[in-house]
């Protein structure tokens, strides 16, 4: 099936010093067409907290948008936002936040059809111009459901640099995760009559190649930001062409759902999860994992499951459970007979270095 006639392209990708500021003068010069149209900020309420001046300087950037701070990052919150949306004619949604707050103002957009503007507040993994919304349906229970992209991607570089030091971990983390991702799509082709896309395969790898042979170590440099912020946006247009998640996910990903849905109670964000995948997934790959390893020591990234406190047991059990997370998805995990001992022994080595 030809994807090439039905993707989307974000209009502009500003990644610039305090542009929070100045947000009116960079829609001015990408998106003049909405300069003046009825907006609305969606955040939620820490943020607005935090950010007070920066959110209220956006607001007032977009004609004194009323700020909306949403309640929980769920399918029926994005729906009651596109309701309000379409019934006061609001035309441009602008999302300050982090994945919780982009992914709700992104399917919000998308049911409504509003212009959707995007500006996190941190860069923890490639949902900010990814093609799917990750939404609570029932109680805890999440649904990845498709969506469209943002029209605009505004990142502040002082804003980024003063995230949590863990969320751009995170989002580092997402980023190196396409390494085994990408060789489980492979397979994957290998075994179905589903081609790899490959001007979407080579978008993941420069994402992939751009964070991991990156020569700036300091990640709250202005010129790490960049990289990291072009690398996730990459990720997303590369999941945008191939009209899936493939580029970007693959058992590593599995990996970090099976603790996310049956684990609860383990505390690891998303993007470190599927990095401390990436090391087992490379190896049952048949993949030497020393350059993942050596990558996560240079920029800090523990990976030791006993940090978090997954134990040997618990390990085993899920990658045991990650082999059913998406059925019907062909990984290096679809031919995996589990193996304990083996488990056991990565689990040990990761313990170890």
């Amino acid at each position: 099936m030809n994807q090439h006639s039905r993707f989307n392209l974000p209009i502009c990708l500003a990644v610039e010093d305090d542009a929070f500021s100045h947000s009116d003068e960079i829609v001015r010069r990408y998106l003049p067409e909405i300069v003046g149209q009825k907006a609305i900020v969606i955040s939620e309420d820490n943020l607005i907290r935090i950010y007070t001046e920066k959110i209220n300087e956006v607001s007032k950037d977009f004609g004194g948008a009323e700020i909306y701070s949403m309640q929980n990052a769920s399918f029926d919150e994005a729906v009651k936002i596109a309701k309000k949306v379409c019934v006061e004619d609001i035309k441009v949604i602008v999302g300050i936040g982090g994945g919780r707050v982009l992914d709700t103002a992104k399917y919000a957009s998308h049911i409504s059809k509003a212009v959707y503007i995007c500006m996190p507040t941190s860069l923890s993994n490639d949902s900010l111009a990814s093609p799917f919304s990750v939404l609570e349906t029932e109680g805890s229970a999440r649904k990845t459901i498709p969506c469209k992209i943002p029209t605009a991607i505004i990142v502040d570089t002082d804003m980024i640099a003063n995230a949590p030091l863990g969320q751009t971990l995170s989002g580092i983390g997402d980023t190196i995760s396409k390494h085994t991702a990408l060789f489980d799509w492979k397979l994957s082709a290998a075994r179905t009559d589903n081609n790899v896309e490959d001007f979407a395969y080579a978008l993941a790898r420069m994402s992939y190649d751009s964070v991991y042979h990156c020569d700036e170590k300091n990640i709250k440099s202005r010129v790490f930001i960049r990289i990291l912020s072009r690398a996730l946006v990459m990720g997303g247009l590369a999941m945008e062409i191939a009209g899936s998640s493939r580029p970007c996910s693959g058992s590593e990903h599995l990996f970090a759902h099976a603790i996310e849905e049956h684990y609860r109670d383990i505390k690891i964000s998303h993007g470190i999860a599927v990095a401390m995948g990436s090391i087992p997934a490379a190896i049952l790959q048949g993949q030497d994992p020393k350059g993942l390893i050596d990558f996560c020591h240079t920029y800090g990234i523990d990976f030791n499951p006993k940090s978090y406190g997954i134990s040997e047991s618990m390990f085993d059990d899920m990658w045991l459970l990650a082999r059913n997370i998406r059925p019907g998805r062909i990984t290096v995990l679809s031919d995996f007979r589990h193996d304990s001992k083996r488990l056991s022994e990565i689990y040990n080595r990761m313990a170890e270095v």
